[in-house]
């Protein structure tokens, strides 16, 4: 239940504090005090949208907070699913909103998403107002009343995981043919590149090494020269470098005996001996190895052209970019061919999942059905109660497509008056009939939806007399149940109230301010004798409130 509302720098109100007890809870006051202002405060906390004009100070954020007593309801599994503390019995939902009309929400001074604090609160609180009737209209709310009187969470979670799972393997199915057709159609092209690719037996870093064989090839003859003349150079007959400096080391061998600072010249010289022939060697070695031989450049530069002439065919640089291109063919190739195998596997596989939902979605039908009988028998008498004496009501039932809530369409149908044909409710009733009609509704499912509290937002205005009597009755039995509070104009709802609060403006030098009172025994007569009887509040007026709160305790 709501045990605390604070609301800070919203609308008219600089900052209210208002604790909510067990019961029904009626809050009154004058037209314009301030009540929707409120319920605006409050459905930030639902998770509604945040509009930054609502902001009173905009050099200060607004802040609206709310605490509940948790303990009797199951959502310790909410709370674990949505990775947030859990205090038991305890929740703290808060939002604040920035003069830039950004927002965060929190829950137990946790960060979250504000569809996880919608869809928490949904949990908690139900607010009811005369725009809510509208929703009597639509199929999806009266498929979530039968959901509720049902009471089959279960099943319909069973089943959405199943529908989920079909829909996806569909989607899949879907995406597999679409592939096939396309790649089907794409078949001989496809072949066709890939018996070219296979033909030309491209090796990866094939292009380079050819590149570098071509250029050793069409210089064959002047390498040959060029090296011929390093050799000549090296290690000639007369005069060589490594003559030269076969002399140089002898000197140097013969200096050092005398000359201490020349030690270890002699071999350096040595050595550098050593690496010239070794160099004379292998340019020998590669002068012989080079061939100039015409037929073999010509070989390689057609090899080259075939791989040049299918990089340009195919738009890529190197020969593995066409060899990953050549996979990708075989791959698309390799899914054409097992796609068809592929295909009827999946549908096997859709099937089966279709007929495990629609099987799961005949239980969730049958619960609905059963539910229906028992809603329309729970709400006749309470309708006829409030003055629908000739009220008609049933569901009808139609069998659909699967789709995420089952396989039902529902409507509901009334007839208010003798001979008249059952119709949808937007056809056939009134605003007011309309009014009370939900009153009745939320009547019935308050138990079943295991909800902690309820709002009625002036859903009783337009009634009065003995139906406005039956009204607060309705209320009052509701509120045996769960926690409700009740904006209302009528007496007879608010003579119902375990408890009240007034909302009331007052006037400083320069603002307007909404604020909120608690009334005790005695002003609560006062303010339902005021409700009886307008401004000018006599003995009789009194005494008429007294009795009306006597009758209703």
């Amino acid at each position: 239940m709501l045990k605390r509302l604070s609301i800070s720098n919203y609308a008219l109100i600089d900052q209210l504090d208002i604790d909510f007890e067990h019961g029904l809870t009626i809050i009154t006051g004058e037209t314009g005090a301030g009540k929707s202002i409120i319920l605006g405060a409050l459905s930030l906390i639902l998770g509604e949208r945040a509009d930054s004009s609502s902001i009173r100070d905009k050099e200060r954020k607004t802040i609206v907070e709310a605490s509940f007593n948790i303990k009797n309801y199951n959502l310790k599994s909410f709370f674990d699913d949505n990775d947030l503390d859990y205090y038991d019995g305890e929740l703290i939902a808060r939002r604040e909103i920035n003069p830039n009309g950004r927002s965060r929400a929190f829950v137990n001074d946790g960060v979250v998403p504000l569809s996880t604090l919608k869809e928490l609160m949904t949990r908690l609180v139900d607010i009811h107002s005369q725009h809510s009737n509208m929703l009597l209209a639509r199929s999806s709310f009266q498929l979530s009343i039968l959901d509720s009187i049902a009471a089959h969470d279960d099943e319909i979670n069973s089943y959405q995981e199943l529908y989920s799972q079909y829909k996806s393997t569909e989607r899949q199915l879907n995406e597999l043919r679409d592939n096939y057709e396309r790649n089907h159609s794409e078949e001989d092209y496809l072949r066709f590149q890939l018996d070219q690719f296979k033909e030309t037996a491209l090796k990866p870093g094939e292009d380079e090494e050819l590149e570098n064989q071509q250029r050793r090839l069409a210089n064959a003859t002047s390498l040959k020269e060029d090296l011929w003349k390093v050799m000549k150079m090296l290690n000639s007959e007369e005069n060589s470098l490594i003559d030269q400096m076969a002399d140089i080391h002898t000197t140097l061998l013969n200096a050092e005996e005398n000359l201490s600072e020349l030690e270890g010249m002699s071999e350096r010289v040595n050595n550098a001996i050593i690496d010239f022939k070794d160099i004379a060697q292998s340019v020998s070695a590669i002068e012989e190895g080079l061939n100039d031989d015409p037929a073999t450049l010509q070989q390689v530069e057609d090899r080259l052209n075939t791989i040049y002439s299918l990089e340009r065919k195919h738009n890529v640089k190197t020969v593995d970019e066409l060899i990953s291109l050549q996979e990708q063919y075989s791959a698309r190739l390799d899914a054409i061919d097992c796609s068809e195998e592929r295909i009827i596997a999946m549908q096997e596989q859709l099937a089966m999942q279709q007929k495990a939902a629609a099987s799961k979605a005949d239980i969730i039908s049958k619960n609905r059905k059963k539910a229906a009988e028992m809603f329309v028998h729970d709400v006749l008498p309470i309708a006829q109660n409030l003055g629908m004496k000739n009220l008609l009501f049933d569901i009808n039932f139609n069998k659909v497509e699967l789709n995420s809530t089952g396989s039902d369409s529902v409507e509901f149908l009334f007839a208010f008056n003798k001979n008249q044909a059952l119709m949808p409710v937007k056809d056939t009733a009134s605003g007011g009939e309309i009014s009370r009609l939900m009153l009745c509704i939320k009547s019935v499912i308050a138990r079943s939806m295991n909800l902690p509290t309820i709002i009625f937002d002036e859903v009783d205005t337009g009634v009065s007399g003995e139906i406005a009597h039956k009204i607060g009755d309705m209320m009052g039995e509701i509120a045996r149940h769960i926690q409700v509070i009740a904006i209302t104009h009528l007496p007879q709802v608010a003579s119902h109230g375990t408890s009240h609060l007034r909302v009331f403006k007052t006037d400083t030098d320069t603002q307007t301010v909404t604020s909120i009172e608690r009334l005790d025994n005695e002003e609560h007569v006062i303010e339902v004798a005021r409700m009886l009887s307008g401004s000018e509040i006599d003995q009789a007026a009194i005494d008429n409130a007294r009795s009306l709160i006597a009758q209703n305790t």
